[in-house]
């Protein structure tokens, strides 16, 4: 999945208008306008399409995370230009305080069923032995299991 696919899934899934996703992108190290959100929400075709960095998705992802979860205190939080798809799943467990057994269910909805060790070992620092990688497909499944959890009544 490329980053502005999970923006769009995200912005979509959680309903939040443009003022809102400015605002998740707050800590970004240079200021975020509505123009370059818009641009990361459009179709690869259209001429004005921007491809959003791996940065910015962890900025906004770290947004997300305050704007659920509250800043916390004494913390200070550094966007990572490295993020994998591991990476993701965990800011989103974080955000939506998720537990082990929510996102196995949610797989489960896209007939992805997989078990709680397997879960932990997309859960492990990736310099652990038992780690292994989230892969698109899983990603995929995750974002619309919980798409169909969050906005159930757009899906039928």
């Amino acid at each position: 999945m490329n980053n502005n696919d999970i923006l769009k899934r995200l912005r979509y899934t959680l309903d939040f208008n443009d003022t809102q996703m400015v605002e998740l992108f707050q800590a970004a190290p240079a200021p975020i306008t509505r123009v370059e959100v818009s641009n990361w929400l459009k179709k690869e075709e259209d001429e004005e399409f921007a491809e959003l960095s791996n940065l910015m998705l962890d900025v906004f992802l770290n947004g997300l995370i305050e704007l659920k979860r509250g800043k916390r205190e004494g913390v200070e939080v550094v966007a990572n230009e490295h993020l994998s798809n591991n990476d993701i799943l965990k800011k989103v467990k974080i955000a939506l305080n998720l537990k082990s057994t929510d996102i196995i269910a949610i797989l489960a909805i896209k007939d992805r069923k997989i078990s709680e060790t397997e879960l932990s070992a997309f859960l492990r620092n990736e310099n652990h032995n038992h780690f292994k990688s989230f892969q698109d497909q899983y990603l995929r499944n995750f974002f619309s299991g919980l798409q169909q959890i969050v906005r159930p009544k757009e899906n039928k």
